[in-house]
């Protein structure tokens, strides 16, 4: 992928060495294969176990815990590879969705991004960074410890298109909130069982998935980013994140009307429907 040249977000927050707490770091470098087994199967566990509720506080938010006084960090001044390739592919986010909303005459209200390691303190709570990245409609921020791109890698999806992938699924949520769409979905969770509500999440993250193919496309038409084996490595990561493959791989019984984020199939799908067309509007998982 051909992020190097990309404009750089002055969004991004940089809390990593703040104290909060023992991520665990894994010895290769991004988009690279490796252990990592103690992170990965916690993932799995949080995504497998943690149910609706635990899933909004974490991804769909609704949590009221005051954000702590660390949170806000310091503005990215760090020149590692990592810190700016997110602040590369959150400038691009920023570019496309701008653009996008102008179409339709609103503007784009970008999204924070705080770099975190171990834990972090956010308005939807605490987190550890096992839960992997997610995003916060309580102070519209998404919250990243880039070692999750290491356990990403380790679960079948490596690559800097697969990385940019789950950045751009996070903004994804942030444009929901944007345009009301978490706000209903929550409303309606609450007057639903259990097995509703984790229907409407399903639909909430395959089109948080479509919305990052949107962007994948638009900036592939802007900048060029895209280079030959980058979209297979963006649903590979798909693949490697389904439910049913999370599932399988924790020895467990595959169980649809658990799927807290669809099938590694649906996932695919709205990852490449998004990418085939850049059309928000196909985007549409709830029919």
């Amino acid at each position: 992928m051909r992020w190097k040249d990309l404009r750089r977000s002055s969004n991004v927050r940089d809390v990593r060495g703040a104290g909060g707490g023992g991520g665990m770091r894994l010895p290769f470098g991004r988009g690279g294969r490796g252990g990592g087994l103690g992170a990965i199967v916690v993932i799995v566990l949080v995504l497998i176990f943690g149910g609706p509720d635990a899933l909004m506080q974490l991804v769909g938010g609704g949590g009221s815990v005051a954000p702590s006084g660390s949170q806000s960090g310091a503005p990215l001044t760090a020149n590692d590879e990592d810190s700016q390739f997110v602040a590369a592919i959150l400038g691009s986010t920023e570019d496309v969705w701008g653009a996008l909303f102008a179409q339709s005459g609103e503007r784009y209200q970008a999204p924070q991004l705080t770099l975190f390691d171990g834990a972090v303190q956010s308005a939807c709570g605490y987190a550890s960074a096992a839960v992997g990245p997610f995003y916060c409609p309580g102070d519209h921020r998404v919250y990243l410890d880039t070692a999750f791109f290491r356990d990403l890698a380790a679960l079948g999806g490596p690559g800097d298109f697969a990385a940019a992938y789950v950045i751009g699924h996070e903004v994804g949520h942030h444009v929901q909130t944007l345009l009301g769409t978490s706000d209903q979905v929550r409303a309606q969770q609450a007057r639903g069982d259990e097995t509703a509500a984790n229907r409407l999440q399903v639909a909430m993250e395959l089109q948080a998935d479509c919305f990052a193919g949107v962007w994948a496309y638009h900036a592939n038409q802007r900048d060029r980013v895209l280079e030959p084996g980058d979209v297979d490595e963006g649903l590979a990561a798909a693949q490697a994140i389904g439910d049913d493959r999370l599932q399988s791989n924790a020895g467990r019984r595959v169980t649809p009307d658990s799927f807290t984020h669809g099938s590694s199939a649906e996932r695919q799908r709205w990852l490449k429907r998004g990418l085939d067309g850049g059309d928000p509007s196909a985007c549409d998982t709830f029919k």
